[in-house]
């Protein structure tokens, strides 16, 4: 069965998603705060700690949405989807907890040839008021699915890599079993678990969630350019186009330009998150 075209542009039902600071502090540890230094980040990383008010990583919002499904997508080899874009809007500081609504549409599915590409907005609003939270856009690209002849879609925002050095850079370090740990905030696939599985989809070993890695990249950006404030942090954009490893190192490169810093993510010499873009406060 191919991909149901006729989901472009219907909105889903409302879904709603709630969540308490133990999910926003099992969320930041997932994206590698407190490493290496559990001392470092403890606003992210605990609710009890005396004279620190917890707050809650930006990049915590793209999870707001996850749930909330419209009609069928229809039928496809699972093992064949890959995260390919990843873009949010905060609308304010997410609150340490609460209840989301969300509404979300599939806006495409482009014909790229060799697969298609399917992109998905979602709005989420706090579910007693009505007042925004966040609106979040992302493409997925389905191998094997392209062909059908539809339009090819847009090229992309204008990206255009800075030619001087970096204004900051920041390296982590992933740990063997990030993969396990990030999979505990809702993301279950077993690309990032299961060896057979992750054979189906031609990979050696299960590789690390692209959004365990957009994480990491979150936190360089609020610590290097936001000074640690997420109020400061309005919204990310970039693409995935390498896959990590678990246990991988993760080099950061910040060029930043008034309000809007861009961004490339790097490891093992293979750029894994392009084309970034931060839209921020200077102060």
């Amino acid at each position: 069965m191919p991909l149901n075209h006729d989901i472009v542009g219907v909105p889903s039902d409302p879904a709603e998603r709630s969540w308490t600071s133990a999910d926003v502090l099992l969320y930041a540890l997932a994206v590698g705060a407190g490493q290496p230094d559990p001392l470092a980040e403890l606003e992210f990383t605990t609710e009890n700690s005396i004279g620190v008010t917890t707050r809650v990583l930006p990049t915590f919002a793209n999870l707001l949405a996850r749930g909330a499904r419209g009609r069928s997508l229809g039928n496809f080899n699972p093992a064949a989807l890959l995260h390919g874009e990843q873009a949010f809007d905060l609308h304010g500081p997410i609150p340490v907890e609460g209840t989301a609504r969300t509404i979300s549409t599939v806006t495409g599915i482009y014909d790229k040839g060799s697969g298609a590409l399917v992109v998905t907005e979602s709005r989420s609003v706090d579910a007693a008021t009505g007042t925004p939270l966040a609106t979040t856009r992302s493409a997925v690209f389905i191998r094997g699915e392209g062909g059908f002849g539809g339009e090819r879609g847009p090229s992309g925002t204008d990206w255009d890599m800075p030619s001087r050095s970096p204004d900051a850079t920041v390296k982590y370090q992933t740990r063997p079993e990030q993969a396990l740990l990030y999979r505990l905030t809702g993301d279950r696939n077993p690309l990032h678990s299961d060896p057979e599985f992750a054979a189906k989809g031609g990979l050696e070993r299960p590789i690390l969630h692209g959004m365990c890695t957009y994480g990491f990249t979150g936190r360089a950006l609020l610590h290097a350019v936001c000074g640690s404030d997420p109020a400061r942090f309005h919204a990310m954009e970039a693409r995935f186009t390498h896959p990590v490893l678990p246990g991988d190192e993760l080099t950061v490169s910040i060029w930043v330009d008034g309000g809007t810093a861009y961004f490339r993510t790097t490891s093992n010499g293979s750029t894994v998150i392009d084309r970034g873009r931060l839209r921020f406060n200077r102060q």
